[in-house]
């Protein structure tokens, strides 16, 4: 094989499910020693590709090719034989194992009586995790009490004891922290000076032309493109995963801002000390802040998850207990949390049932619950937020990031809240389905909604925000007004714990 000759391609892919063409004449290739980009909206058919390329799927039409070979994997077992492993999104290990024993399940070092070779498998795990950098886990710690990106470098390790060629990374900093993020693109570095080929799907800008070498663009299904990096600006870049152009991506529209909806004066609880604001009908509160800050937390305390132990909390004026997430409810206050998959959704149940969780009391008055009633209400989300799916029926698991997003989203606005919590509104979702996102929070503002959005990216705080709060050490470091909120002024903040 030549050197710069692909490890792995598709040529001319075609896939469909049913009725629907997810993958249309697709063509892709790796090299070794490269990071090759994959990117486009929710629903372009990326997830199908990674499964193709990993032997979970087989193409309808077209060809796999393996070091130049036409290849029919027959399964992952047969990918992970030809040194191709994917790290996952929803990573996919075992909690009550040890590290050790996750990076090498189901092919552990064994002695010739057929035992299992402990004192192997531990060194073998050691010097996988030393190749990673990663000095400071222990090979027989559980996986349980690791951090997220711990787990990740041992999903990494896992692919890597089986002698990976290529690397398959889905999402692989959608839940990391700045610094964790800067230590997942060192070991990506490495891997490619060691040969490894990387297929490396994101939706963060900055991290594609930080770290690859080619950019590949899917959309509905096609492939649109495929670029050096250095080729591409980000501008042209948007403009052919959504195929047109998007002017502003943070199109916030400020309109009349109304008598306030929220106040909270004093508040405490775990992380969240004395806490005071207020946010009107009408307005984009953002909450900027470090990770363990607390904004996660101040949400939490204001939706009843973690009931707060000091100060209080108004609405409309009044002062209420909100001990539970009842409460909350019942006040009309509504929460998207952080991590939708684990907080916001059901995904293996369906739209419906996932859109009508939060009201089942108004769906169900004679114990059961009234279908017709669901469906429409279902039917009316995905309508109002264009959400990509079949039908009501159409098993949550089975949509894209983005859509899933949009369908947490329609749950909590079909309580009818005042109030609506933000946390991470658009982590892990592409740039068209970011826009819809933000064009809705428009339209909830302009319809009298009082909106809280934490997020961990300034640009969108700043971009979307009619004022902001930022959170040091679980407490306030400053309340800036829009016109103040500039990025020195809240990265400041953030950093020292008091506003400039």
């Amino acid at each position: 094989m030549a050197e710069d000759a692909p490890v792995v391609a598709l040529r001319g892919i075609e896939k469909s499910f049913g009725p629907i063409h997810v993958l249309r004449g697709v063509d892709f290739d790796l090299r070794p020693g490269e990071v090759h980009a994959l990117m486009g909206e929710n629903g372009a058919g990326k997830s199908t590709m990674i499964r193709l390329m990993s032997g979970a799927h087989r193409p309808d039409h077209g060809t796999v090719e393996i070091d130049g070979a036409p290849t029919r994997l027959s399964g992952p077992a047969a990918a992970q034989a030809a040194g191709i492993a994917v790290v996952h999104q929803e990573l996919l290990l075992f909690p009550a194992m040890t590290v050790a024993e996750n990076i090498f399940l189901g092919h552990a070092p064994r002695r010739r009586s057929g035992l299992l070779d402990w004192p192997r498998m531990r060194e073998r795990a050691r010097a996988i995790l030393d190749r990673l950098d990663c000095p400071d886990l222990d090979v027989d710690e559980p996986v349980s009490r690791l951090s997220v990106a711990n787990r990740q470098r041992v999903e990494i390790a896992r692919a890597l004891s089986r002698d990976a060629r290529v690397l398959i990374m889905d999402e692989p900093t959608a839940a990391l922290a700045e610094a964790d993020v800067r230590r997942l693109l060192d070991v990506v570095r490495s891997l490619r000076a060691e040969g490894v080929g990387i297929v490396y799907v994101s939706h963060r800008m900055d991290e594609i032309f930080e770290i690859s070498d080619r950019i590949t663009v899917l959309r509905d299904g096609r492939t649109i493109a495929t670029r050096p990096t250095g080729a591409v600006t980000e501008a042209g870049l948007v403009s052919m995963m959504v195929g047109r152009d998007i002017d502003r991506l943070f199109p916030r529209e400020a309109g009349p801002v109304g008598e306030t909806v929220l106040e909270v004066r004093g508040l405490g609880a775990g992380k969240v000390r004395d806490v005071s604001f207020r946010v009107r009908a009408g307005e984009i509160l953002g909450i900027a802040g470090l990770v363990g800050s607390g904004r996660t937390e101040l949400a939490q305390t204001i939706f009843g998850v973690t009931p707060a132990t000091s100060g209080e909390i108004l609405i409309g004026g009044a002062a209420v207990t909100v001990g539970s997430v009842r409460a909350a409810i019942g006040h009309r206050i509504a929460y998207v949390p952080e991590d939708r998959a684990q907080h916001g959704l059901v995904r293996p149940q369906t739209i419906r049932e996932n859109i009508s969780m939060a009201i089942l009391d108004r769906l169900a008055p004679r114990v059961m619950v009234e279908r017709g009633r669901e469906t429409r209400l279902a039917e009316e989300a995905i309508a109002r937020f264009a959400i990509r799916a079949r039908g009501p029926g159409q098993v949550v698991a089975q949509l894209s990031g983005g859509n899933q997003q949009k369908v947490v989203l329609a749950k909590w606005l079909a309580t009818d809240p005042r109030i609506l919590i933000l946390d991470e509104p658009t982590r892990g979702v592409d740039v068209g389905a970011k826009t819809e996102i933000y064009r809705l929070m428009n339209q909830l503002t302009a319809e009298g909604l009082a909106v809280i959005m934490i997020s961990s990216e300034l640009p969108e705080v700043l971009g979307m925000s009619d004022r902001v709060l930022v959170m040091n050490g679980g407490r306030v470091a400053g309340i800036l007004d829009r016109a103040e909120a500039t990025p020195e002024a809240v990265g400041a903040a953030m950093m020292t714990g008091h506003a400039a």
